[in-house]
């Protein structure tokens, strides 16, 4: 085997490494340290903008294995009954939401459940959390609520007074604080909790037939959590550790991977809009299809190159698979990648991880990073061919397939304006969720909103106190016992 030479990142070989040119043994150092400069500005640069959120995360490689056919409701290629047993790679990425680098495991937050699945007509990703719904219906108030979640521009610590106070002026918020505040707002592990598409999501079939479809992963672990005294006992980095351990033990972690299907013009006939994202739809009426497995089974060999850089997008789509007209949805779809290029730069999807593992053919051209690769799949810049469209196609250029295109979305609302949706139904479906936990769990949830609301004004404690009664009385009755406990 031929000895490798240490180099500069230019490929000539370097002398020396452990020193620096100086002008004599105590004397200072002198412009002509090309790779002492070359070294330091490239350490400068080590780190790239961390994300605004999920920036805590880890991250594996695995495989969907299908089931169940689908090709009833979607012409997505990977779920056709023709492809029961196939294994589709995937890469997952779970986090914590509102902390940055620099936070634990263990905080009491919902967690980033993302998962990138390359099919053989490119790449869809799954971008949900381990709730199914969330703290807002509209994309307007989600810089708001993270600014809320944030540390506070003052004292840069977390403040659960600001946290209560956003909680306060915004109700549609209940349904999230009360799966997030119960025993199941702190994961023991990411093996041990469920994902969700939160959002509804599209599949559409070869006759044109549209339906509405949410995602749920069901950990095969068994879903764990700790309370806030038994995080308190954690090690910092115990999520990322215990998936890393498992998967090099081959403890290799699985998820039960199931739909839910709704036809598309119940939509219109629901009692509540199905496109919010603060609910759920009951399983007694769109049951949970079981349809194929998720499975762990490689860590990653370098965090940076593919965890951290890892760009997951809704609006990373292949045909047969759409979003729905549910507001929050509609603008991660844009924000997403969006929010990937000022990371990562124009070309992230050139970064290996991020890369479909299909042929990739397109008209964009240019800018930072451009042909990392030369394989067909990773862009190469497009060498020489043509770089418009449309195009004579006198060089096999790629041209558009009609086929795919999705059917017509109807839409019965004609005008224009910003509707109102802040006194929707906040309640009713948190009430439900409250009234099947058990006694020990309802005073977890208790405790646990009493420990921050202590710290509100007086003002927002009573705005919250009527939004918890509003849920149910003994909710609210059960708060207020625990704040007399936690004011002392």
């Amino acid at each position: 085997m031929k000895e490798k030479r240490l180099t500069n990142e230019s490929g000539a070989i370097i002398p020396e490494d452990n020193h620096s040119i100086s002008i004599g043994p105590r004397g200072p150092l002198t412009l002509n340290n090309i790779h002492l400069f070359e070294k330091l500005a490239h350490f400068n640069r080590e780190r790239i903008p961390e994300r605004v959120v999920h920036a805590r995360g880890t991250g594996a490689h695995g495989h969907f294995i299908l089931e169940k056919g689908l090709s009833k409701y979607t012409l997505a290629h990977f779920l056709q009954d023709d492809q029961i047993g196939k294994k589709t790679p995937i890469f997952a990425r779970f986090s914590t939401v509102g902390g940055g680098q620099d936070s634990s495991d263990y905080a009491r937050d919902p967690r980033g459940f993302a998962v990138k699945f390359y099919t053989e007509e490119g790449n869809w990703d799954m971008v949900g959390n381990n709730t199914p719904v969330f703290f807002i219906r509209d994309p307007a108030k989600f810089p708001d609520f993270i600014h809320s979640q944030k540390k506070d521009p003052k004292s840069n610590i977390p403040n659960p007074a600001k946290i209560y106070e956003f909680w306060a002026n915004y109700p549609a918020s209940m349904h999230q604080i009360t799966i997030l505040m119960s025993d199941r707002g702190i994961p023991q592990s990411y093996r041990n909790m469920n994902g969700y598409s939160s959002h509804a999501l599209s599949f559409w079939n070869a006759k044109g037939e549209r339906f509405w479809v949410k995602w749920h992963f069901k950990t095969d672990q068994g879903v764990k959590n700790f309370t806030n005294a038994e995080a308190k006992r954690q090690d910092p980095f115990g999520n990322q550790k215990d998936l890393v351990d498992a998967i090099e033990n081959k403890n290799y972690p699985s998820w039960s991977v199931k739909i839910q299907i709704m036809p598309e013009m119940e939509a219109e006939k629901m009692s509540f809009n199905p496109f919010d994202l603060t609910k759920v739809w009951p399983h007694k009426d769109y049951p949970l299809i079981t349809i194929g497995k998720m499975i762990l089974d490689e860590n990653v060999s370098n965090y940076f190159a593919e965890t951290e850089q890892a760009a997951f997008s809704p609006g990373n789509l292949v045909p047969g698979i759409g979003i729905s007209p549910d507001r929050v949805l509609q603008a991660r779809v844009i924000t997403y990648a969006d929010a990937h290029r000022y990371r990562l730069g124009t070309n992230f999807n050139q970064i290996p991880v991020n890369s479909p593992k299909c042929p990739v053919h397109h008209y964009e051209r240019d800018g930072k990073m451009a042909g990392m690769h030369k394989e067909e799949n990773s862009y190469a810049n497009q060498d020489s061919s043509t770089n418009f469209y449309p195009n004579d196609g006198l060089e096999n250029n790629p041209t558009i397939d009609p086929k795919y295109k999705e059917p017509p979305l109807k839409i019965s609302e004609t005008t224009m304006d910003y509707y109102d949706n802040l006194e929707d139904d906040n309640f009713s479906q948190a009430g439900k969720l409250y009234n099947i936990m058990s006694e020990d769990q309802k005073n977890q949830l208790a405790s646990n909103i009493a420990e921050g609301l202590v710290t509100a004004t007086p003002a927002v404690q009573e705005r919250m106190l009527s939004q918890f009664r509003m849920v149910d009385k003994d909710y609210a009755h059960r708060i207020i016992q625990y704040m007399k406990k936690y004011k002392h």
